[in-house]
């Protein structure tokens, strides 16, 4: 499966350098960062999405296997999200001649990005692995009403649109030309299918450590209580 992703994120790459210059930008040859831009957008939300379900579902059930599948969730939203604003600023010193344009949908995903590592910070607060599990659960679950907010409908505000720097009337309006579209897609079901795989197999490795450290302590146990048995007791004579 990973050699398979792999071939396909190659071919994704010699696909974007194939497709024609995109109309609308000061820099249409170089305006192919959209390709993956755009669809590590999608990706993180999808996973932030899936992370508070997830997160729910452990609150509801008290069942680990929850907890591990919204860990992995909420850190490929958070890998996503890091590449979304990695190719977001390599867009915006292509595009607008600055690393950091201070534009109002950049610093709205500023945010974003730090309401996904916040998770991360009250994991390292807890020690504790049941108390750990439940603060981030909640805080997952309570997060992804700002982060839908800052995503999908701050953006769309019209005072937003009037002073932001996103060409949105480009991508709104769907001018790119229609091979731009289909490697985005290309792209977004790359992206998709590499973070399933790496979700399922970071999901695999929280069960087989909780059942290595479940089985340690049984075995600590019962050693413990063979060496209570063991122990030769003084007995009174008269």
């Amino acid at each position: 499966m990973k050699w398979l992703l792999l071939l396909a994120g190659i071919g994704l790459v010699l696909l974007s350098f194939m497709i024609p210059n995109a109309v609308g930008f000061p820099s249409p040859e170089l305006a192919r960062i959209v390709v993956f831009h755009l669809p590590c957008a999608y990706a993180a939300t999808l996973f932030a999405i899936w992370g508070s379900i997830a997160s729910v579902r452990y609150l509801q059930t008290q069942n680990s296997l929850w907890s591990h599948r919204a860990t992995a969730a909420n850190e490929l939203a958070f890998a996503f999200a890091c590449a979304t604003m990695t190719t977001g600023i390599l867009f915006s010193k292509v595009q607008w001649g600055a690393w950091w344009s201070w534009d109002v949908r950049q610093t709205t995903f500023l945010i974003v990005l730090m309401l996904l590592a916040a998770n991360f910070a009250i994991r390292a607060s807890f020690e504790d692995e049941v108390p750990r599990a439940r603060a981030t659960a909640a805080y997952s679950a309570i997060s992804l009403l700002p982060i839908l907010f800052l995503i999908f409908v701050f953006p769309k505000l019209p005072q937003v649109v009037k002073n932001s720097l996103h060409p949105a009337g480009v991508v709104a309006k769907m001018q790119f030309d229609p091979e731009y579209w289909r490697a985005i897609l290309a792209s977004l079901t790359v992206l998709v299918a590499s973070g399933i795989w790496l979700y399922r197999n970071r999901v695999k490795v929280d069960v087989l450590l909780e059942k290595v450290k479940n089985t340690n302590g049984n075995l600590e146990t019962d050693r413990g209580d063979s060496a209570d048995s063991s122990v030769v007791r003084p007995v009174s004579v008269r």
